[in-house]
Order: structure tokens, then sequence, then C-alpha cells
């Protein structure tokens, strides 16, 4: 029988934290997942959200990442919505009709046997082997729909309970709070990677460097295909570098937010080479990939596995901050704050901040 799964404390604490840290936005869900799944137990997870350019997009940790195309087939949205009440990506119904934790059982329009008959699973579940799930909706403070997140466990884990489903409503707010906010700011986020696409100014690809190939998928998540058309907010985007004037000065640009990063996109015409048709001249599409420094400290100082207080405490130390307000943050006193500052420095073995920052990254 497979053993009950017993929510860690600490993982709670941190989970209550993160949602009044400044850092967040989609780009927090990684870290995120990894502190809820010390608090609920599960295998893996995946979030749906309207990314900035209104598209639905997806975020899905292994296994699931590797079936996301596949769950995106139009086959499998009918066979979904046979076997289910509301498919999550009718993401507007979802939030308009859905409340609170949801079971896989709440969730069947069909027995469980014609559930696992059906495309879906063979698609989506099957694969993954994902045994049993839950979702939750999680919108602001005003009722907006951020984002629909769904928790699997696998055949060697109990099945979800109403005690679970509890526990995760008690962090429906923190969740929410967490996903909503972020930085967006040059100075709070710094370049991963970039890369860059060649395309005719109709549109179709001509060459795309490995790096783009990469960036793509994150970008635009499943809408982006190899030998697809260009997704929208690029097609947008040459359009406007074919209208604009001689003389303008500044380049199309475009931002896209999702939960892999902040996405810079820039056209520029290629020069051409010479007798080379008008059809046949290029435009350079470059792709830059910005990821918030909050967001990597907090997956670096999970990796650590430090006691509450000096996690929290050396994420204000790499964000910046005097001891003093260090201490005012933490409701504790600065003699308390410098004593749990020397626990730390003892445990990573490093002599000051400088050191610290070199060790797990931080404010430059």
């Amino acid at each position: 029988m497979p053993t009950p799964f017993r929510p860690d404390r600490h993982a709670l604490a941190r989970l209550h934290r993160m949602a009044s840290l400044e850092a967040g936005g989609m780009q927090l869900i990684e870290p995120l997942l990894q502190e809820l799944r010390r608090v609920v137990g599960f295998d893996f997870g995946c979030m749906l959200y309207p990314g900035s350019d209104g598209e639905l997009m997806n975020y899905a940790q292994e296994p699931m990442q590797s079936v996301a195309r596949d769950y995106f087939d139009a086959r499998i949205l009918r066979s979904e919505r046979q076997v289910l009440v509301r498919s999550p990506r009718d993401f507007g119904e979802v939030v308009r009709h859905e409340h609170g934790p949801r079971l896989m059982r709440e969730q069947m329009a069909v027995p469980l046997t014609e559930l696992l008959r059906s495309d879906y699973y063979d698609a989506v579940m099957r694969p993954t082997g994902a045994k049993d799930y839950m979702s939750l909706v999680l919108r602001t403070a005003q009722g907006v729909g951020l984002a629909v997140i769904h928790l699997f466990r696998d055949a060697s884990a109990p099945d979800f309970t109403p005690q679970d489903a509890a526990l995760l409503a008690r962090l429906e707010a923190h969740l929410a709070r967490a996903l909503q906010q972020g930085e967006r700011d040059a100075q709070g986020s710094e370049v991963h990677s970039q890369g860059v696409l060649v395309a005719t100014p109709q549109g179709r690809l001509m060459w795309i460097s490995p790096e783009a190939e990469s960036l793509m998928p994150l970008a635009f998540g499943w809408g982006w295909r190899r030998g697809a058309q260009l997704p929208p907010a690029l097609q947008e985007l040459l359009r406007r570098l074919n209208a604009r004037r001689p003389e303008e000065m500044a380049l199309p640009t475009l931002e896209l937010f999702t939960a892999q990063g902040w996405f810079s996109l820039r056209a520029t015409h290629l020069a051409p080479a010479p007798q080379a048709r008008q059809d046949r001249q290029a435009v350079a599409l470059h792709i830059t990939r910005r990821v918030a420094r909050g967001v990597r400290l907090l997956s670096t100082l999970q990796k650590l596995g430090l006691p509450q207080r000096q996690h929290e405490l050396a994420w204000w130390l790499a964000r910046g901050l005097p001891e003093s307000q260090i201490a005012q943050r933490m409701g504790i006193s600065l003699n308390t704050a410098v004593y749990h500052r020397r626990q730390l420095y003892n445990r990573l073995g490093v002599m000051g901040r400088d050191e610290l920052l070199a060790q797990i990254g931080g404010k430059t």
C-alpha cells in the first residue's frame, strides 16, 4: 500500500513567504512547484495560462513536458471534451465555473473505464504514468483568471483525497499572489540566451539558429511548430518592419512575458544580395530571453536545503538589504539577524556577503 504523504511545514512557511517576496510572476512557477510538492505531495505538475499576446500558454514539468505537443492536437482536444466536464483549454469557461481545488473524479464526465479507453488518456496520462490528478484555478483578487494548475500522481502514490484538496485550498491565495507579481525591469533580470531567425518579408522561415530553435517553444509554447508559419506576433513584427518609413530610426520590437522568461523580439532588414528578388530579401528576427534574478536566486536557495531562517536571511542578503532592514522584514531583532547571518556563513563556508553572492548570486 502506498505510504501516506506527510506535509513539510518548513516548505509551507516558504510558500507563504514567496507570496510577499520582491520576485514572482509566472516565472515563479518552477520554484513554487518545488515547494508545493513538499506540502501537498505530487510527482509532476503543469500550468495553463493566458500569455501576454493573448494566446493560451502551457508550462509543464517532465514527463508531462514530453507529451505537451500531443496534448494540443485537435483530436486530443475533442477526446478531452468528451471525457471531462470542462477542458482546461476552455480557459474562460474554467475561470467562470470552477472554484477551489477539484479532484480528477469530480471532473470526469464519463465512468473511469471509458476514460481509460479514450484518446485523451492514451496521449496524455498513459505515457506519463499519471494515475490521478487535482487541479486549481488561480485568480487575482479582482477575480481575473491567472492560471489553471494541475498536480499529478503516478501509480506508486495514493490517490488525492478531500484532505489534500483542503490543504491546497488553504494555499490558493498565496499561490495567486506569487504568480501575479513580478520583476519586469532590466535591473531585476539578466540575459539568459539569445538567438536569431531569418525569414522573408512575407514570413516564410529561411533559417533558424540552434539557440532560437530552443527559445521559440519557450516564448510561444505549443503554438510554435518548425515548418509551420511564424507565430502571429512575429508576423505582426514583420508587418511593422515592412511598413516602416526609411527616415524612421527605431526598429520594431515586441515584448512577451511567459512562465519561461521575458522575451524581447526585434526585426531588422539584412543587406540584400546583388540582383536579389524583392520576395527573397531576408529579415532577421532577433530573440532574447531574460530571467528574473529573484527567481533564479530562489531556485538556487532551494537546492541548498537551508533551515527556514537562514533561507530567508540569505534571500534578503542577496537582494542587497542591510541587516537592520532584514531584521525588520523578518520580524526579529538586529542581534538575532546577526546570529542567523553567522550561522549561515558558517554553514556555507563563506567569510562575508561578497563571498555569499559569489556562491549563490544576487544583487550586483
